[in-house]
């Protein structure tokens, strides 16, 4: 058999390198953090499970209670969402996580594009779409818990990993949420599952401290990014790994005023609206009950729109074109935005 010739030889060293890569931590297919967040060639299926509804919410959930239930969740999505098929994949794939929310909840699905009429619990008249957006679904699927009474038990935005969803769910059918925040639940809940690097990623233009972030009585220049991550987070690990390491996003970032913070520490600062804090206090008036999330705050240190779920680099860098176009002083609803962008 003759001798490959030099260049080939390269090539084929090149591209080993290349699979070892592409199952290393960063891009681990059977990681539930990691897929192609690009919009689907082809819809999505909703389960035949989805409870069949007339969108009536208020009798759906005397239905919920008639059968025992532990309340409703309302899921919004979109038909080519990769997020949502993540959510169903993912998460309601596993057995055990299927047959706990088949126990405890009705899931009604709606459409944040869709047209069908939707009566509110308070019995007031919607299209799917105007209550997607009047319940700010920015980001699919969110999913929005009620208990019994019709009250409002926990809000998720984006997909979560199976051991947050799992520990959403058991918050939400046990009355955890009557006793405690999900962020102080979920702390507990979720000690056995951190793992990573001992410290945080750096950012190369996150902005050091001491970090005064009033905008409050002279507005900045510029938009606000703050960064909340901690040590021993596989998610925050995959973000810098994945997204954060492409420097399309990084010219994006390059536009704003960036703040790294450990959501652990206690580290001294000046909140964006000019009050006193520190680090891990203001992560719990801000009620973060993920890691890694990212906040945007205008120039006159009001929050715009957070990312507190999985995301990947299409979501983010529409997130960011948004945030550096300046749309959300014209259009505060991004999920509104995107709809226009693509028309």
């Amino acid at each position: 058999m003759p001798e490959l010739p030099a260049k080939i030889y390269l090539f084929s060293i090149l591209l080993s390198l290349l699979l070892l890569f592409s199952h290393s931590n960063y891009a681990n297919p059977d990681d539930d953090l990691i897929f192609d967040d690009q919009p689907l060639k082809d819809n999505i299926v909703l389960p035949d499970w989805f409870k069949m509804s007339f969108l009536e919410l208020a009798e759906d959930l005397t239905d919920a209670r008639e059968s025992g239930k532990k309340g409703l969740i309302i899921y919004f999505g979109q038909e080519r969402c990769p997020y949502c098929k993540a959510q169903l994949e993912n998460n309601w794939g596993q057995k055990d996580i299927l047959n706990y929310t088949l126990k405890n909840f009705d899931v009604i699905a709606i459409n944040v594009r869709g047209q069908k009429p939707v009566v509110d619990f308070d019995g007031k008249n919607w299209t799917e779409k105007t209550y997607a957006v009047a319940q700010n679904t920015n980001f699919t699927p969110s999913l929005v818990f009620y208990d019994t009474r019709g009250r409002e038990a926990l809000r998720l935005r984006g997909y979560r990993p199976p051991y947050q969803f799992r520990a959403a769910l058991e918050y939400v059918a046990d009355g955890h949420y009557k006793r405690e925040s999900f962020n102080l639940y979920l702390a507990r809940a979720e000690k056995a599952f951190r793992y990573g690097k001992d410290g945080l990623n750096e950012l190369d233009n996150a902005l050091p401290p001491p970090y005064m972030l009033d905008r409050s009585r002279i507005a900045a220049d510029r938009p606000l990014l703050v960064a909340y991550e901690r040590p021993r987070c596989h998610a925050c690990d995959v973000l810098h790994g994945g997204p954060l390491n492409d420097p399309r996003i990084r010219s994006l970032l390059d536009q704003l005023d960036v703040v790294q913070l450990d959501m652990t520490a206690s580290t001294p600062l000046i909140t964006p609206n000019g009050k006193k804090s520190h680090s891990d206090k203001w992560a719990q008036s801000l009620n973060l009950d993920y890691a890694p999330t990212l906040i945007f705050f205008d120039e006159r240190g009001r929050e715009i729109i957070r990312i507190d779920s999985v995301v990947w680099f299409y979501r983010l860098q529409n997130v960011l074109t948004y945030i550096n176009s300046k749309a959300y002083r014209t259009q505060p609803n991004f999920q509104l935005w995107r709809q226009q962008q693509k028309r």
